[in-house]
C-alpha cells in the first residue's frame, strides 16, 4: 500500500505520479492531452489493445466470412466462453462459472426467471431503494409475469441517510416471506461497497438465494464470489473494464447450480456439440454457458479481449490498491481545498466500504458539472445533487485529480456556474 501521507501541493501530486507502479498503462489508452476524463465509471476509455482485438475480429469476418465461427484467431462460436475464462480471476470464480453474454438488464431477467421460485409464504423479492433503476424495472416486470403486485412483493430496503445502506437493515428484511435477494455490489451514487460475504451468509442461513449486480465494481474491486458462495451475479463491461459503449455484459452462476434449467432458454445456451442438431428439445450446456440466449454480438464483445489482457498484466489487486489510494487522495484534497464552499462527500471514507469513485454533493451540482465540461474536465452528474468523479487506476493521474479540485474551487468561489441552468442534460 502506498504511503498515505498527504500534501495539497501540485508538486506532491507530480511526485505520486512518478512513483505510481501502474503509470505505464496510461500509454495504452487513447487520451486527449487537453482533457481530464473522470467518467470511467460510466464509460471507460478506448485502449489500443481493445481496438486491436476488435480489428482482429473484423479481419476474421473479412477473411473467413461464415467460417469465422470456427476459424481465425478468436473463433466466434466459443468466444463467449473464452472471454468468461479470462474474466473469471477478476471475480474469484472458476472459468466455467462465467459467461460473456447479453446486457446487464437482460442477464438480470434471465437470472431472476431462473432463480425466483415463489412458494407458500416465500413470494417476495428483496432489493434496495438506492439501486440502479433498471434493476427495479426488471424485478417489477418479473413479478408481474408471475401474477404478483410489485408494490406488495418487491421489498426495497430503506437508506437511513439517502447515501448508504446498512447491512443490519438489509439482514432485518430477510424474512421468511423472501424468496430471492438482488443487491448491488457497489452503490452507483455513493460508491459504497456492501459486505457481500456477510450478506450472502445471512441469506443462506435463512434459506434465501442471493445475487449481486456488479456493474460498479467489476474491474475496480476484486471479488471472491466462489469463496463467498454467492449464488449468481451479473454486470456490464463498458465501465471499469473499458470494453466499449454497449459492450456485451457478463454473468456468473455458482457451479452448485449447474444443471438448473435457465428460466429463459435459447439456442446459444445449448451444448456446443448439440446446438446444430436443430432439435426442438433443448439440451443445455452443463455450465454457465447454458444461460446464454441468442447469438452473441461478436463485434461488441471483441474489444473486451484486449482490455482483459491488460487487467491480467496489471493484476486486479494492484488495480484496487491504486484505486483506493486515488479515492483517498481525492478525498483529502476535497477536505483541504474545498472547505466552506458547500461541498459534501457522500461516499464512505473507510477503505473497506469505498468503491472506485468519489460522490461529491453540492446544491449546484448540475451547473458545476457543466462548468467542468467547459474546462475540459469530464465528470458525471446524478440526480439530485451528485457529482461523480472516477479516478481510474489504469489511466488517471494524481496531477489530474489535483487540477480538478483546483477547477472546482474556482468554479464555486467565482460563481462561474451561474451562467448555466441548474438542470441536467438529456444524458447526465
Amino acid at each position: 500500500m502506498m504511503n498515505r501521507q498527504f500534501e495539497a501541493s501540485k508538486e506532491y501530486a507530480i511526485h505520486l505520479d512518478l512513483i505510481d507502479p501502474l503509470a505505464s498503462f496510461r500509454d495504452e489508452f487513447y487520451l486527449d492531452s487537453e482533457t481530464i476524463y473522470l467518467d470511467g465509471n460510466s464509460l471507460g476509455l478506448l485502449s489500443k489493445r481493445a481496438e486491436a482485438s476488435l480489428l482482429s475480429s473484423l479481419d476474421d469476418w473479412k477473411q473467413y466470412g461464415i467460417d469465422g465461427w470456427t476459424k481465425g484467431e478468436n473463433p466466434w462460436f466459443t468466444f463467449s466462453e473464452r472471454l468468461g475464462a479470462l474474466m473469471a480471476p477478476l471475480i474469484g470464480a472458476e472459468a466455467n462459472e462465467v459467461i460473456v453474454t447479453g446486457s446487464t438488464t437482460m442477464n438480470l431477467h434471465q437470472l431472476t426467471a431462473t432463480f425466483y421460485h415463489p412458494s407458500g409464504r416465500r413470494t417476495k423479492i428483496l432489493a434496495d431503494e438506492l439501486t440502479f433503476p433498471s434493476d427495479i424495472y426488471a424485478l417489477q416486470s418479473q413479478l408481474k409475469l408471475r401474477g404478483y403486485d410489485s408494490e406488495q412483493h418487491l421489498i426495497q430496503v430503506k437508506s437511513r441517510d439517502g447515501r448508504i445502506l446498512e447491512e443490519e437493515d438489509i439482514i432485518a428484511s430477510m424474512t421468511d416471506e423472501v424468496a430471492l435477494i438482488i443487491l448491488p455490489t457497489v452503490l452507483y451514487r455513493s460508491g459504497q461497497i456492501l459486505d457481500i460475504a456477510r450478506l450472502t451468509k445471512e441469506a443462506h442461513d435463512r434459506g434465501i438465494l442471493i445475487g449481486f449486480d456488479g456493474c460498479h465494481s467489476v474491474g475496480a474491486v476484486p471479488h471472491y464470489f466462489d469463496r463467498w458462495d454467492v449464488d449468481f451475479a451479473f454486470w456490464c463491461n463498458y465501465k471499469h473494464l473499458n470494453a466499449g459503449p454497449g459492450s456485451v455484459a457478463g454473468l456468473y452462476v455458482n457451479k452448485r447450480h449447474f444443471g438448473v434449467l435457465p428460466g429463459l432458454t435459447g439456442w446459444f445456451g445449448s451444448k456446443k456439440d448439440k446446438q446444430f442438431d436443430m432439435e426442438h428439445i433443448f439440451s443445455p450446456a452443463k455450465d454457465a454457458g447454458a444461460f446464454q440466449i441468442g447469438t452473441p454480438h461478436i463485434l461488441s464483445m471483441a474489444p473486451l479481449k484486449g482490455s482483459l489482457e491488460m487487467f491480467a498484466e496489471a493484476g486486479i489487486e494492484n488495480v484496487r490498491e491504486k484505486s483506493l489510494n486515488c479515492t483517498q487522495y481525492f478525498s483529502d484534497l476535497i477536505k483541504s481545498e474545498l472547505s466552506g464552499l458547500g461541498f459534501e462527500m457522500g461516499h464512505p471514507l473507510e477503505d473497506q466500504r469505498r468503491g472506485g469513485h468519489i460522490c461529491l454533493e453540492h446544491i449546484e451540482a448540475a451547473r458545476i458539472c457543466k462548468c467542468l465540461k467547459e474546462e475540459k474536465i469530464i465528470p458525471d452528474y446524478r440526480e439530485p445533487n451528485i457529482i461523480r468523479l472516477a479516478p481510474v487506476a489504469l489511466y488517471t493521474t494524481y496531477l489530474e485529480m489535483w487540477e480538478t479540485v483546483q477547477a472546482l474551487k474556482s468554479i464555486v468561489k467565482d460563481k462561474q456556474y451561474e451562467k448555466f441552468e441548474n438542470k441536467r442534460e438529456v444524458i447526465a
